[in-house]
């Protein structure tokens, strides 16, 4: 076997530095791509007491957008060209507008952007956990300047024909604000009921009530990091047991968007942000 010179040796040590430094490079601009790369989900969903005048509802729904570094400007522009582009009746949003890394010069800014997105039936919204956090008056501020109705703890009753369909909010579940009592009491005795609240594991609460068809959240960001055949290995708080995707608890449907936004370490693996759209069907619920 012949010998190894040194001049081998450091050469082959140059291979592996590089080597190594261009998959550390890969995987940085993979990751910085895939917090940029918005995937656009469709899903049907038979939802049990929906009226026939509402079927083929068009409902996009949108969560955590945090804006930030991440989510400036002109990423979010490209959030609202792709929602724009589904010809939405509905759209909702399950809090988390902003956190500590928001800019708060761009505020207006943002508001302007908000007040852009349009749906047939309207643009409504309740908030999550970094909007108390931060400052939950700016962002009901936002809202109310931007066009799009808050409803935390509140109930819109949408109207088509002799068919009523229930939008029902609660403000957030881990700061405590929630109020599901004033929500039921509100909430019609007929037709059907979607139920929007930041954490998805309030499902468990939500469902036992028997008046929701269906819940949108968000929360989880489905961990940001995904390992297939394991799932997210860090969640937060009352996102844990419904971290990402399409679930059924009870009768209820549940939906848990994996968010536009991250927070820190800006990282998404295998868990891109995503826009979802629902295609509502009358009938009994189905996954």
């Amino acid at each position: 076997m012949s010998r190894i010179s040194r001049r081998g040796i450091l050469r082959a040590a140059r291979n592996l530095l590089i080597g190594g430094g261009l998959s550390v490079l890969g995987v940085y601009q993979y990751i910085q791509c895939e917090l940029e790369w918005f995937k656009l989900n469709h899903y049907s969903l038979r939802l049990e007491g929906l009226g026939p005048e509402f079927d083929g509802l068009r409902v996009v729904h949108l969560s955590d957008l945090h804006f930030s570094p991440i989510i400036n400007l002109e990423r979010f522009a490209e959030v609202i060209e792709i929602v724009q582009q589904q010809f939405p009746d509905l759209i909702l949003i399950t809090g988390d507008f902003i956190d500590r890394d928001t800019p708060r010069e761009q505020i207006p800014d943002y508001v302007v952007q908000l007040g852009s997105l349009n749906a047939k039936l309207g643009v409504f919204a309740v908030l999550g956990n970094h909007d108390h956090w931060q400052d939950q008056a700016l962002v009901r501020h936002m809202l109310e300047e931007s066009g799009i109705k808050d409803l935390s703890n509140r109930v819109e009753t949408l109207v088509r024909g002799t068919g009523q369909l229930h939008l029902c909010g609660l403000d957030d579940y881990m700061v405590g604000e929630q109020d599901l009592d004033s929500v039921l009491a509100a909430l019609p005795r007929e037709g059907c009921a979607i139920l929007m609240v930041h954490e998805p594991d309030y499902a468990d609460i939500s469902a036992a009530s028997g008046r929701f068809a269906l819940q949108l959240s968000g929360h989880s960001h489905g961990g940001q990091v995904y390992v297939p055949f394991y799932g997210p290995p860090i969640v937060p708080d009352h996102g844990r047991k419904y971290p990402r995707g399409l679930y059924q608890v009870g009768d209820m449907t549940l939906y848990t968007n994996t968010g536009i936004g991250v927070i820190r370490p800006y990282v998404r693996v295998n868990c891109r942000p995503e826009v979802a759209v629902f295609h509502l069907e009358s009938g009994l619920p189905e996954i």
